[in-house]
């Protein structure tokens, strides 16, 4: 895909969707941080509905690690793998008490040494709650710029890092909301809505007759 290409895509993107951000409900970057270490491998929606319950409780890490892990996993139980992730986030806010003054961490290096964060959450964290430039490539975002031909890689890292060389300086801090939101609800895996996709004409993928 030639960089005109690339550009007229986000130009559309934005012009249909001026501000994105996440669909994760949130009110500081502790509160989006905790949320993102319980999205993997869940819904957005299923992660609201837990933390509506949670974060009139408990939103500091001291608030947390005072529930312990029995009396969080009662307000994330309706979320996949949580007593994993309750470990990982009750670990997470003893280790920002101790080492952060109880702050979330504004480096790549500092995030992915708390428990239940990978490469993913640190871009969504470093991104989202502090506008830095970086890019969280999920399931959606890895299947939207393979497809579209955007930026294809055969890794989440080869990706990611296409898609931080290729997209326009200008469009890159909101990117990759609008490439999730894009797979979310029109690129769908099973079987993208290519008629009522904006990008159509611009998109490399060719439909297979299992997709018409």
């Amino acid at each position: 895909m030639n960089a005109a290409k690339r550009l007229e895509i986000f130009r559309r993107l934005r012009e249909d969707n001026p501000q994105p951000t996440t669909e994760l409900a949130y009110s500081s970057p502790f509160e989006l941080l905790i949320s993102v270490i319980l999205s993997a491998q869940a819904t957005d929606v299923g992660v609201n509905k837990a933390t509506a319950r949670l974060y009139p409780v408990a939103n500091t890490p001291e608030a947390i690690y005072a529930l312990g892990y029995t009396g969080l996993c009662e307000y994330i139980k309706t979320i996949g793998l949580y007593p994993t992730k309750a470990k990982n986030v009750i670990e997470t806010c003893r280790l920002l008490i101790e080492r952060h003054n109880s702050q979330v961490p504004e480096t790549r290096e500092e995030l992915e040494a708390l428990p239940g964060v990978g490469r993913k959450t640190a871009n969504v964290v470093l991104n989202t709650a502090f506008g830095q430039l970086a890019m969280a490539v999920d399931t959606h975002i890895f299947r939207v710029s393979n497809r579209t031909g955007i930026a294809p890689g055969k890794t989440v890292l080869e990706v990611e890092r296409k898609l931080m060389r290729f997209v326009p300086a200008e469009f890159l801090l909101d990117a990759h909301h609008w490439l999730i939101l894009h797979g979310r609800y029109v690129c769908l895996a099973r079987k993208p809505r290519c008629g009522s996709c904006r990008i159509e004409d611009l998109c490399e993928y060719k439909a297979k007759t299992s997709d018409d």
